[in-house]
């Protein structure tokens, strides 16, 4: 399968996550990864249009100025006719203003979003809970270890996974909020109420079990959506990248890339996927070596 990167623009560290994000998807042997830049910030857009149609999946490591028009409706026919997307972590901070991009990827933070804009989703007492009410739509907790529940064990990404895994240092987004029409909550991570927080009026986290795996399904497409893989800015070389090397991100990432691009999931969950009580790292990404 073909897959297109788009990256470009972001606060957050894509010159070193890109690379990565391509390497983790040609280890599977399942893809081919193309990546395309978009034009510095400010610059005329008009000339950036993606051959979406060429590929079965569109990855974003994006941020920044809108696409044009043309773009837009080029990408919502793509996977309204079946193609796949996926994003991770700082991508649903994309596009707050277009309609149709909210509603592929389900739910989204920042970017002014008020809460005409859809719910905020929460896991509570086995189901999705969803609060109209008013606030903030995006936030985050400091770089720290989260424990992953898995809500749907049946579903093709997380099927064979452990019920709770340990995920490495990485920052923790919640009050997210959008659309969610047709949104499937896979995992949760639970935001303690006391937890210090940044961009919300109280400074405090929710309390509240949040999506941090879901999938969205649009027209004939599919879209994997993760809130995981911070990488701060920099170059490669000088950039912290714990949370792109832990085993579950690189798993489950590879599994929802290989959902959203085909609808079936044929990898096996590895050995060293992480614990309960421990996380599991592949520095720099790199496979394991053989016994």
């Amino acid at each position: 399968m073909k897959a297109l990167l788009l990256n470009g623009q972001s606060h957050h560290g894509w010159l070193a996550s890109s690379p990565l994000v391509k390497k983790i998807l040609e280890q599977t042997c399942l893809f081919s990864v193309d990546i395309k830049t978009r034009p510095p910030k400010g610059s005329d857009m008009s000339g950036f249009r993606p051959e979406f149609e060429a590929y079965d999946l569109i990855v974003l490591d994006d941020g920044g100025d809108p696409w044009s028009d043309a773009t837009n409706a080029a990408f919502v026919d793509y996977i309204s006719a079946g193609g796949g997307v996926a994003l991770f972590h700082h991508s649903c901070q994309l596009f707050h203003q277009w309609q149709e991009f909210n509603e592929i990827m389900g739910l989204a933070g920042w970017g002014k979003r008020p809460a005409s804009v859809g719910p905020r989703l929460y896991w509570r007492d086995g189901e999705v809970v969803r609060d109209t009410g008013p606030g903030d739509a995006g936030d985050c907790l400091d770089l720290r270890e989260n424990q992953i529940i898995v809500r749907d064990p049946a579903h093709p990404i997380t099927k064979g996974l452990p019920e709770k895994w340990l995920h490495a240092t990485d920052e923790l987004y919640f009050n997210l909020r959008g659309p969610a029409k047709n949104l499937h909550v896979l995992a949760t991570a639970y935001v303690e109420p006391q937890a210090e927080a940044h961009y919300n009026d109280s400074g405090f986290g929710s309390g509240e079990h949040e999506p941090v795996l879901f999938t969205v399904d649009y027209g004939k497409g599919r879209c994997f959506n993760t809130t995981l893989g911070h990488v701060e800015g920099g170059t490669p070389a000088d950039t912290r990248a714990d949370s792109m090397e832990c085993v579950g991100f690189i798993t489950t990432f590879q599994r929802g890339c290989e959902w959203a691009a085909s609808g079936n999931v044929t990898q096996d969950v590895p050995a060293d996927f992480p614990a309960e009580d421990a996380i599991s790292i592949r520095e720099k990404c790199e496979l394991p070596s053989a016994a």
